[in-house]
């Protein structure tokens, strides 16, 4: 090679690399090689270190990198040392020209000295890269060892000619772009370096392939070893009866308990060489087929609650610990979720450990996304150049090879979003070659399947997702390929985009899935926001997204669209998703006095679940006890009896109660420890009004009387001009006034396949709409106010009457004054709106709320099956949801009552007869321009919003928007709140 940098821009996935292989512990030795290495970071080709790789160079002077690491997270929080994180979620962040890329080509130079002990089997050693991004090559003494691409997956070179005992030196040049960087357009940050482990590792055993199927006819499993080594090696496996016997077997045991997600049973085994090296195995039998058009995983048909998964950590980017790895996978089953993909690449094989250990199925994908040729509609795409076949290949062959006696992997990915073309349909029969035990995906071939084995979509709406369910989906050109389609299941590989605020609807698509048994379910886009932890000049935290790095072009905020804030704590999209997909549904029958319990679980039975039941007068507990239910059988429903003591109580609750509502709430726990959570844990629940609130007193309307400057009316003072409640009590307000207005969300600031909500909403000018007050009558039986809300240049509006009453009773009456509200849109309202609702505010930056309603976290009309009805309490600061990007957030849906304990005094709300309410420590407007969290400064008031409805969340931003039953249109419409300073 004449050009020593040639390698970079070479489609080839690079030469000198060993065949790869599974990823396996052995008790050779080996040479962990993580650590601080030396590191410089060059400016591009022109900018190298020409001699680096010699032993004797001298490193003194260059700094200390840790490895792995991604060397732009380096610093942070603070400023990155090393270059910078980018952006992007298609667009290449340099020229589309392949294979060329940029000579200006950041380039991190490493070097890093080893001691190999005597006796180390330097003659059978391999060095080991578990990625490194984005092409790199290798020198070990100052012998070139070769070079590779391919980032997220394992390379192995042989350091025979150049390994020794005693010192070492090993010289990595990687190079941030490639022509791998064309294959490897995946929406995440762009970062580079060793980002994965290093190590030098013995070899004997050279590989092997567990085979371990499942009968479920007969309830036998049939396992067989396939070993690649020099010398004779033995299988075995204690708990089978199997010892010291020919991997090959195969061996056919009865008996076998069967691996799955919900019982992920592995047996322990060996293989032990001749030459004394021992492997450690854990052996997961399990079958996978499609049966007339259904996914069953050992017989029984399975369904995906599933989430994408990229590699994230805020401070380490795609460099993470094996801790964290944990910590993503006992959130996952914490919350129900029972499957992952790994978007868009293969992830540390550790993860994929922690999925056989623990019970998640996994979709395995492979490193390859080139959606930055779409813009340029798909030209020069390398899915369809014959000059790119070797390099989908040997992607295909290294996602199989190395994680192929996974039992968790149920499905081989080919990749995302890289358009269509004969290298795919040639990996997809390589992978099927090699591997015919699992299925095939690939969502880009879903106009013809021809190719694979799942029919899968994208963000698919609920209506077309029904008619795939039913088989009446729309037939593709060539009519072999349509019954080929409609032949398999269907999955939505990813749907419920959770970017900011929502997604909305999931509570729709699961109804769905669970009507049709084509319908395999599908992969929330996706598990964590891709945060980065920084700090502003004055100390703020905050996290940035894409642009706060000054890159030439990014997409913002779109890598913010996870279910999980970047320090992993749970969104409430995610405590919506858990309750959404719970795999036992509890319906609480009032009339039959009887519970139903119905059981999703595909192999599993409800015996490992405690069930307890809790009554609450108005959200205070009256009565609570355990909950016999005999074992509900996978797929079955059980109804019991109300048992005599929660009889009793509710019996109690209706002739003694408070006269608000009585609900009672069952709960299903786990009764003893699982590996993913504690007993205790909370599984499902189900929950029934019993008994509704009583008539409300009727009272006797007090007049208003006109002082100076202002009118009263019992306990609230009013402006005389505008007719806003300026006082109630001792308590200082302003409001409220009809607001229609929201902190647009991120799913109505973007749509990907179609027209955004925001430029209809800002084209009617709801965002600057004015409040004219046009009367303001007191009278004998309250006060009446008329307005108008319009916009500058329009023509159209909204016309409030704003009708204030106040009890004239008792002492403890007269602190009450109710508002009833009507609106009646005037002239033409084609676009919905955000909000319809009237706000106030008060003094104060915070305050104590607590409210009767659902909760505890925030709900909103088309992402509330969560929250369940309770008493519950919370600080105005608690109560906002840190989206990385500020938008409307904690809205509290259908309250019932609250109490607002601020500084200046407490005010009391009752919905006439439900409110949605939100509290906020600024206002909308600062809300609406904010840009990151520490944006957002308390501003001295207290806001508060008194909804009669929000306009949907839905899942715009990448997907279907708010369904016609969300949508907020703009009709006539009378709702009512009371007011007072005393419960």
């Amino acid at each position: 090679m004449n050009d020593p940098d040639a390698y970079v821009e070479d489609r080839s996935p690079g030469i000198g690399r060993l065949r790869p292989r599974a990823a396996f512990a052995s008790d050779l030795p080996s040479i962990a090689l993580d650590g601080d290495w030396r590191f410089r970071l060059a400016s591009g080709l022109d900018d190298l270190t020409g001699d680096f790789a010699a032993p004797e160079f001298d490193d003194a002077g260059w700094d200390l990198l840790a490895v792995p690491s991604c060397w732009q997270m380096t610093g942070l929080p603070g400023e990155p040392r090393y270059g910078t994180p980018a952006y992007t979620n298609i667009l290449y962040p340099f020229p589309v020209d392949p294979p060329r890329v940029p000579r200006q080509n950041p380039t991190g130079e490493y070097r890093r000295e080893f001691e190999v002990p005597d006796g180390f089997p330097a003659a059978d050693a391999v060095l080991r890269f578990e990625g490194v991004d984005s092409a790199f090559a290798v020198w070990l003494n100052g012998i070139r060892l070769g070079d590779a691409k391919g980032s997220r997956l394992t390379t192995e070179f042989d350091v025979r000619p150049a390994l020794r005992p005693g010192r070492n030196v090993l010289a990595v040049r990687v190079h941030q772009w490639s022509s791998g960087s064309y294959l490897e357009d995946q929406d995440m940050w762009w970062l580079s370096g060793i980002f994965r482990s290093v190590s030098v590792a013995a070899r004997g055993v050279e590989d092997f392939f567990v085979h371990a199927a499942y009968d479920h006819t007969t309830g036998r499993g049939s396992l067989a070893v396939d070993v690649t080594a020099a010398t004779r090696v033995s299988l075995s496996v204690p708990e089978l009866g199997i010892t010291g016997a020919d991997p090959a077997g195969p061996h056919v045991i009865d008996g076998v308990e069967p691996w799955s997600d919900e019982n992920p049973r592995l047996y322990a085994a060996e293989l032990v060489s001749e030459a004394g090296e021992r492997i450690p195995l854990r052996i997961g039998f399990r079958t996978v087929t499609v049966v007339d058009g259904v996914l069953t995983v050992n017989g029984r048909p399975i369904s995906l609650r599933g989430v994408n998964r990229h590699e994230w950590h805020p401070l380490t980017g795609r460099t993470l610990t094996e801790d964290t790895m944990l910590a993503d996978v006992l959130l996952m089953k914490q919350h129900n979720i029972n499957a992952v993909r790994t978007s868009h690449y293969p992830p540390d094989h550790r993860f994929l450990d922690l999925c056989d250990e623990h019970g998640l199925w996994v979709f395995c994908e492979g490193d390859l996304e080139t959606h930055g040729f779409e813009p340029g509609g798909w030209r020069r795409n390398p899915s369809d150049d014959p000059a790119w076949r070797e390099a989908y290949l040997d992607r295909a062959a290294r996602l199989v090879e190395r994680d192929k006696n996974h039992p968790s992997v149920i499905v081989w990915s080919l990749g995302n979003e890289a358009g269509r073309g004969e290298n795919l349909a040639a990996a997809a029969a390589l992978i099927r070659q090699r591997d015919d035990s699992r299925l095939i995906h690939y969502e880009g071939d879903w106009a013809s399947c021809s190719y694979v084995d799942l029919y899968s979509r994208m963000y698919m709406g609920v209506d077309e997702l029904a008619a795939v369910g039913r088989g009446q989906e729309a037939p593709t050109a060539d009519p072999a390929d349509d019954a080929h389609r409609r032949s398999l299941p269907f999955v939505l590989c990813e749907y419920g985009h959770a970017m900011g605020n929502g997604p909305g609807g999931l509570s729709e698509y699961q109804q769905v899935i669970e009507t049709y048994p084509r319908l395999a379910g599908g992969f929330i886009w996706e598990w964590i926001d891709h945060g980065i932890a920084r700090t502003t000049e004055r100390g703020d935290s905050f996290y940035a997204y894409g642009g706060d790095f000054g890159e030439e072009i990014h997409d913002g905020n779109f890598v913010a669209d996870g279910l999980l804030f970047p320090d992993r704590t749970p969104s409430p999209g995610l405590v919506e998703f858990k309750k959404v997909i719970e795999p036992l549904r509890i319906h609480i029958d009032s009339a039959a006095q009887q519970i139903a319990v119905h059981n999703l679980h595909h192999v599993r039975a409800s015996a490992y679940l405690g069930f307890r039941w809790s009554v609450e007068d108005g959200g205070e507990p009256v009565g609570s006890g355990d909950l016999t239910v005999p074992a509900v059988a996978p797929g079955a429903t059980t109804a019991v009896a109300w048992p005599a003591d929660l009889a009793a109580a509710l019996d109690s609750a209706r002739k003694n109660g408070s006269g608000q509502e009585v609900w009672l709430t069952v709960t299903a726990v786990l009764a003893g420890d699982e590996s993913w959570a504690a007993a205790g844990h909370e599984i499902a629940w189900g929950q029934g009004l019993v008994v509704p609130a009583g008539s409300p007193i009727p009272f006797t309307p007090a007049p208003a009387t006109a002082h100076d400057g202002y009118l009263a009316l019992g306990p609230a003072r009013f402006d005389s001009r505008t007719g806003a409640l300026v006082r109630l009590g001792d308590l200082e307000l302003d409001g409220p006034r009809l607001d229609v207005w929201r902190a647009p969300i991120d799913n109505d600031l973007l749509n990907a396949f179609g027209e955004p909500q925001i430029p209809a909403w800002l084209a009617a000018g709801l965002h600057r709409m004015r409040h004219e007050v046009l009367g303001v009558e007191p009278d004998a039986s309250g006060l009446t106010v008329t307005a108008r809300l319009a916009a500058a240049g329009s023509s159209s509006g909204l016309d409030v009457v704003y009708r204030w009453t106040a009890f004239d009773g008792p002492v403890a009456d007269r602190a009450r004054i109710r508002l009833e509200t009507t609106v009646t849109p005037d002239g033409a309202w084609s676009v919905p709106l955000p909000r319809l609702g009237v706000t106030m505010s008060l003094p104060g930056t915070d305050a104590e709320v607590e409210w009767f309603g659902p909760g505890p976290g925030e709900a909103y009309r088309d992402s509330r099956t969560a929250a369940r009805v309770g008493r519950y309490r919370s600080s105005v600061s608690a109560m906002q949801t840190p989206y990385l990007r500020p938008q409307e957030n904690g809205n509290r849906h259908q309250v019932r009552h609250a109490r607002i304990t601020a500084p200046g005094g407490t005010l009391l709300i009752t919905g006439d007869p439900v409110i949605d309410l939100t509290v906020r420590p600024w206002s909308t407007e600062a809300l609406t321009t904010a840009t990151h969290q520490h944006d957002l400064v308390p501003g001295g008031r207290l806001h508060l919003h008194l909804d009669q409805a929000h306009h949907g969340l839905g899942s715009a931003a990448c997907g279907p928007g708010p369904s016609a039953a969300s949508v907020l249109a703009a009709v006539p419409t009378v709702f009512g709140v009371e007011f007072s300073t005393g419960w």
